[in-house]
């Protein structure tokens, strides 16, 4: 696919959709931002959606498809890849919430209340399936595909998309605190870095994908556990 065709410019979509739609929802329904923080997972979703529709329209214009745009080959990934990657995302992803937490706030661990907060339960089941299925096609689409594959020097490749990667999720959900928006950054930093890494080295986004998908489980989980039995976000939240 073309290098040349614009789509690096893509990059910074995702954070100015989450900013757009938060803002609007707490004008629309004249409540802070902080009051519909719980329903970032909902968001997310949609913004997945939008990203999906979004570049497979984008690979199309460059000539291309969805597939290309991912560099995607069927039969090419082992499973010793996806293990490998899956136990990389785990421990990457917890370690750096972790660090950031306590760079940010002085506690290890550090869980921001609104990320495990209950929403509708009939929303919450919808989404434990939705989320997990849009997330990586939606993210890694957009950060690998139309960054890595897009950008030509070596590390801008990996550092650029890494940095957008990251930074969408200072906005999920939007709060307009200096503190939160630096702790999500440094919370995911380290894991798209790596991911970015890898797919430039490898060309292959299959690990990356299944990895970041059985991590989104995790967050998806936790939200219908909480839907169901609200008072045990109540207990998590008094620990």
């Amino acid at each position: 696919m073309n290098n040349n065709s614009g789509l690096k410019y893509l990059l910074p979509i995702r954070s100015i959709m989450f900013i757009l739609i938060f803002v609007t929802g707490a004008y629309i329904t004249k409540r802070k931002l902080s009051d519909i923080s719980s329903w970032w997972s909902i968001v997310a979703s949609i913004v997945n959606l939008i990203t999906i529709l979004i570049l497979v329209f984008a690979a199309k214009k460059a000539g291309g498809t969805y597939r290309q745009l991912i560099n995607y080959e069927k039969g090419r990934t082992k499973i010793s890849q996806v293990l490998l990657m899956s136990l990389c995302t785990l421990f990457v992803g917890t370690a750096g919430m972790y660090l950031a937490g306590f760079l940010c706030y002085g506690v290890i661990p550090y869980s921001a209340p609104m990320m495990i907060a209950p929403i509708p339960l009939v929303l919450a089941v919808v989404n434990f399936v939705v989320l997990p299925l849009t997330v990586s096609f939606a993210e890694d689409g957009l950060y690998l595909g139309c960054g890595v594959n897009q950008i030509e020097n070596n590390v801008a490749a990996v550092f650029v998309p890494a940095f957008f990667y990251a930074l969408q999720h200072s906005f999920i959900p939007t709060l307009f605190d200096a503190k939160f928006i630096i702790y999500r950054f440094l919370s995911f930093l380290p894991l798209t870095i790596i991911f970015c890494w890898y797919y430039k080295k490898n060309k292959n986004p299959v690990p990356i994908m299944i990895g970041h998908a059985f991590i989104e489980i995790a967050s998806v989980a936790m939200i219908l556990a909480t839907s169901m039995n609200p008072e045990l976000y109540e207990m998590m939240c008094n620990l």
